[in-house]
């Protein structure tokens, strides 16, 4: 990495991960690898050997796993400051992923060679921690995902998703297409549009072209 890198880096690690120590910043800033993506890029495939582990230090990461008809199954964002836990567990174990991630916006990522995972973990209290952490997180994220498959309506669900979109991404205007929410969702365009239609009857969203404003901001 050129001087400009190691000092990006630096003031990533010091910004987005101040619980790590400082030899383990140190650690990081002289192994990890700045890789830059830019929107609608993959991160990873299906099938792909994992050879690093991601720290995504700007933008916004999109992971879905892919059915046999190639249809998409949203499972959750990564941003700035989060790990990729399957990265973690496929680099270390050496398999390959059985799921995709899309950067959503343009976004850079530090990647740590998978040469250093023991060592890490043996030498490094905190990030140690971080990856159990990172691990407990997603489960959490994935049993929401179960949730709201197994016992919530397409309307309950469309309403939490564009409320955990406000609060993710701290901004009323939501930059999502109709298809992109179905895909997400796993529903229809139709179906989606038709619900949206009723939000916007109740006073909960404004529907433009390809965006949507929240509105019920009281809720969050």
């Amino acid at each position: 990495m050129t001087d400009t890198d190691n000092r990006a880096t630096d003031d990533y690690l010091t910004k987005l991960f101040p619980q790590f120590e400082p030899e383990l910043k140190r650690f990081l800033g002289d192994h990890a690898k700045q890789n830059a993506y830019k929107a609608g890029e993959l991160l990873m495939q299906t099938g792909q050997y994992m050879r690093a582990t991601m720290l995504i230090v700007t933008g916004r990461v999109k992971l879905y796993r892919q059915g046999e008809d190639g249809g998409e199954f949203f499972m959750y964002y990564l941003e700035p400051g989060n790990a990729c836990a399957l990265s973690m567990i496929c680099a270390t174990k050496q398999e390959t992923s059985q799921v995709m991630a899309k950067a959503v916006e343009d976004t850079t990522v530090l990647m740590i060679p998978i040469g250093y995972m023991d060592d890490l973990m043996r030498r490094y209290k905190t990030w140690y921690y971080f990856v159990l952490e990172t691990y407990r997180l997603r489960f959490e994220e994935l049993l929401t995902v179960i949730d709201d498959v197994a016992f919530r309506a397409m309307d309950e669900r469309l309403f939490f998703y564009l409320q955990k979109q406000y609060r993710q991404l701290k901004s009323a205007e939501l930059k999502l297409s109709h298809s992109e929410i179905a895909s997400d969702l796993n529903s229809s365009r139709e179906v989606i549009s038709r619900l949206l239609k009723k939000m916007e009857q109740r006073g909960e969203v404004r529907l433009h072209r390809n965006w949507i404003k929240w509105l019920k901001k009281d809720e969050v």
